[in-house]
């Protein structure tokens, strides 16, 4: 062990008539210690709400999506095929996406619908939570005549209209069809075979879903389909992935990755997660300042330390490194003490916001309101070291001025009274 570091631990602790000090060096502790817990636990929680988000966007929707410039796609099948045998490709299944107006008795509502092969969807997206019913039901027969096909809505949409499973509903197309009196809307009735819940409720109030047959008919598109959507082994790669695709077919045809579907959405989230992240550092700048403050207290109480010291022959450097290595002390002791309490407040967030709960008898997050059951949280090692190092810095920088102070003190001044 170096004197220097002997001489820094000894001044750590202090004597009686030094409490104020110690004091000032324990609130520094506690400052970086907050600071570093709360910048783990608020950056493990967006990563959480970010997780969440993704999954239940990529749950409706698949990783990749490809169509034609030119239109409609015809050899669907061919391409499907085409596109499997690419490395990362998990699944793929045709879809036919169009707008209607959904009427039941004297409401009604403009929804997305899209549909799907009963076949092979489930390998490429997820509904989320079936409610009610079961995706297989698209493709059977339902209702009192047994003729009226099938038509899956969401828990929103079936709350705005007042839908039940086995109620029957009309879709009316936009499009519309030709007449002798003109072009009237097309509207053909539905029978509701199931509700699902998707956490989601952009998804949940707007979008139904119909078999792939049965929305070939409706909208007019023969043996057509609007896209192929596919899923990919990393949804990571699915940009690289989406430019093969392109390649390997080549024109008219193009791939739209989740990425580039979600773009705006996703960067708001990394926006104030970067936004979060500088807020909460001025809790760890805020207890940089506690150790400045500190320190030049102990150069105060030191003085004649530091002139005795340089009487023996120490250095402007030694005494220097004496009052930095001290800064250091301090800021490590509450950088460590923040990370491990950070990350075990992240990891068991969840059981604390229950527990919280049921002291007080609220709901952190209604799921009503915000469509969570639970606080999600996820701890991001590669942010934690960003911010153990950060933190690191400035207690470095903190630490400068007032051991250059010290090593500037003349022993002749300090000793002269004494």
């Amino acid at each position: 062990m170096s004197y220097e570091f002997f001489i820094a631990v000894r001044y750590l602790r202090a004597k009686r008539k030094q409490a104020f000090v110690s004091l000032i060096t324990f609130i520094s502790i506690a400052g970086i210690f907050l600071g570093v817990a709360a910048l783990i636990i608020v950056l493990a929680v967006m990563n959480g709400f970010e997780t969440d988000l993704r999954n239940k966007i990529l749950g409706v929707n698949s990783h990749i999506v490809l169509m034609k410039y030119s239109g409609t796609m015809k050899d669907y099948d061919k391409v499907m095929k085409d596109v499997e045998t690419l490395e990362g490709v998990q699944a793929s299944t045709p879809f036919v996406y169009g707008q209607a107006m959904l009427k039941y008795r004297d409401r009604a509502t403009g929804v997305v619908i899209r549909g799907v092969s009963t076949d092979s969807v489930l390998k490429v997206i997820n509904f989320g939570k079936m409610m009610e019913g079961d995706i297989q039901d698209l493709s059977e027969k339902k209702g009192i005549t047994k003729e009226l096909p099938g038509i899956i809505i969401g828990k929103e949409l079936s709350k705005n209209l007042g839908l039940m499973i086995s109620d029957s509903v009309s879709v009316l197309s936009p499009m519309g069809i030709p007449t002798p009196m003109g072009i009237v809307p097309k509207i053909k009735k539905f029978v509701v075979v199931g509700i699902f819940d998707s956490g989601f409720y952009e998804y949940d109030s707007s979008l139904a879903f119909m078999s792939l047959e049965e929305c070939q008919k409706f909208f007019n598109m023969k043996d057509d389909v609007t896209g192929i959507e596919i899923k990919v082994n990393d949804i990571y790669k699915a940009a690289q992935i989406a430019d093969d695709i392109e390649t390997k077919l080549g024109y008219p045809y193009w791939a739209r990755n989740w990425m580039q579907m979600n773009k705006n959405l996703f960067a708001a989230l990394r926006l104030e997660k970067r936004v979060m992240f500088i807020i909460l550092s001025l809790i760890v700048v805020v207890a940089a300042f506690n150790i400045i403050t500190a320190l030049i207290m102990v150069v105060m109480e030191k003085t004649k330390d530091i002139a005795v010291l340089k009487s023996m022959g120490a250095t402007a450097k030694s005494i220097m490194r004496i009052f930095m290595l001290q800064g250091l002390i301090i800021g490590t002791i509450g950088t460590i003490l923040g990370c491990i309490g950070g990350i075990l407040v992240a990891i068991n967030v969840e059981t604390i916001s229950l527990c919280i709960e049921n002291l007080f008898g609220f709901k952190i997050l209604p799921g009503d309101v915000y469509y969570l059951s639970e606080l999600p949280s996820k701890v991001n090692y590669g942010d934690v070291f960003i911010i153990v190092f950060v933190a690191m810095v400035i207690c470095f920088l903190a630490t400068i001025y007032p051991s250059w102070n010290a090593s500037k003190l003349d022993p002749a001044e300090a000793l002269r009274y004494e």
